[in-house]
């Protein structure tokens, strides 16, 4: 799937909703749908078959082994060859999808702030070897050496759920290439996840 720049701010309001609006689960699921409208709109090509795949992904009880599997799940009313057609041809407009993640309320820890971070992690130009994925020792039979893996590296800004839980949510991934800077591509990333926070009125 391809992506591309451009887009604007964008803020979920949560008015003129559902019927009874006003409660926590009404509001929880009309920011739901406003994201999910929004996220439709980040789709600039094939994108009733990406947000198809999207519901598919999310609505999948376990792990996915492959994409193909994705076109059985009840939300996704193509056949499997639309599935990759979709994948091959569309087209996500990357920087409304930063706008739109930035809309979406930021989980509240206890003093009124919120934890956010950024952190690499590993992810097809550009692609080396990367740190794999962090292993339990007793899993590795006491071999606590680093893994390394052929990949690609990113730069993810996360926000962090308060108290004694281990969700995060995404709000912004970019790809670093070989000769990129990490402070520098760092330092422009949060600056700019943060004034799209401001701007959304978080």
């Amino acid at each position: 799937m391809k992506t591309q720049g451009g887009g604007r701010g964008f803020q979920y309001g949560l008015g003129g909703g559902r019927a009874g609006a006003g409660d926590e689960t009404d509001q929880a699921w009309e920011r739901l749908a406003g994201f999910r409208r929004e996220l439709y709109r980040c789709f600039t090509a094939r994108a009733d078959a990406l947000s198809e795949l999207c519901d598919a992904a999310l609505c999948k009880q376990d792990r996915v082994h492959m994409l193909a599997e994705l076109s059985l799940e009840p939300g996704h009313q193509r056949g499997h060859g639309a599935l990759y057609d979709a994948l091959n041809c569309g087209k996500l407009q990357a920087s409304r999808l930063r706008w739109a993640l930035a809309g979406v309320p930021l989980p509240a820890w206890d003093d009124g702030g919120s934890g956010w971070r950024s952190m690499l992690a590993t992810g097809c130009a550009g692609r080396g070897d990367q740190p794999g994925p962090v292993v339990l020792p007793l899993l590795r039979a006491g071999n606590n050496s680093a893994q390394m893996i052929p990949g690609w590296p990113y730069s993810l800004v996360a926000a962090l759920e308060p108290g004694r839980t281990s969700w995060t949510r995404l709000l912004d991934a970019v790809r670093l290439g070989p000769d990129d800077d990490l402070a520098a591509v760092t330092a422009a990333q949060v600056r700019g996840v943060i004034e799209r926070i401001i701007a959304a009125g978080h």
